[in-house]
């Protein structure tokens, strides 16, 4: 009887030993596992403009400076929120700051600052038409995009058209190196928006919005983006 006992925890002990043995052998490297990627791309016209006004001012102290930019960024506030309208024109100011001017002593002899506000939206004559008006402040920068309506409606035929490559890209590797066929082991799928390339300012900053261009319509003219959604993982050949 006590021989029966010290087999059976004799092989208590060895079934133990070969489950800790397993679990603390290394894993077998996977074999015949390809990585490679694809990618889906598709063009479409901007949608979106984001038109950035700014004015500087200087004087000797700082209380002045910045009586001046919030008095320039109500007048362009008042204006732009008359025409406001969401997704067509949405308004929103920018950065807005004060900095020390110094001497050839590294003296503060003076401050300036400066105040930025933003017309952004799908409304191109809305914005520009409204950026005309604005006396108080002049055209800093135009900038075009994707609204997120655009984006989403082309973003799928892109992920479409990627993974479709992928598909094929990995059937023509598994064929080319002898099997019949592959099982996915894993992916990530990644997109972003391509634009030509950035466009130059219109005017600079500091420019006066009078004469001609008072009361009338800023000329713009937007491109066209892509969008971009790569897929990449890996494949097991079998």
């Amino acid at each position: 009887m006590k021989m029966t006992t010290k087999m059976i925890a004799a092989g208590a002990f060895l079934a133990c030993a070969g489950a800790a043995f397993a679990q603390n052998a290394p894993a077998a490297e996977p074999r015949n596992v390809v990585q490679l990627s694809a990618t889906g791309t598709v063009e479409v016209q901007q949608d979106l403009l984001v038109l950035s006004l700014a004015t500087s001012k200087e004087a000797a102290d700082a209380a002045t400076v910045q009586a001046q930019l919030k008095q320039a960024l109500d007048t362009a506030l008042a204006e732009a929120k008359r025409n406001a309208q969401p997704g067509q024109l949405d308004v929103r100011t920018g950065p807005f700051g004060l900095f020390p001017r110094y001497n050839k002593d590294g003296k503060i002899n003076g401050w300036q600052g400066r105040a930025e506000l933003v017309l952004e939206g799908r409304d191109f004559a809305r914005i520009t038409t409204t950026a005309g008006k604005i006396q108080t402040m002049a055209i800093h920068q135009v900038a075009f995009g994707l609204s997120r309506e655009a984006r989403a409606k082309v973003e799928d035929e892109a992920q479409t058209q990627a993974i479709e490559q992928f598909k094929a890209r990995a059937a023509e590797l598994a064929k080319g190196f002898g099997f019949s066929n592959y099982s996915l082991r894993e992916v990530a799928v990644n997109s972003n928006e391509m634009a030509p390339g950035p466009r130059p300012r219109v005017m600079a900053a500091e420019a006066k919005m009078g004469g001609a261009y008072a009361d009338s319509a800023v000329p713009v003219e937007a491109g066209k983006a892509q969008v971009v959604v790569n897929v990449s993982g890996s494949v097991q050949m079998r």
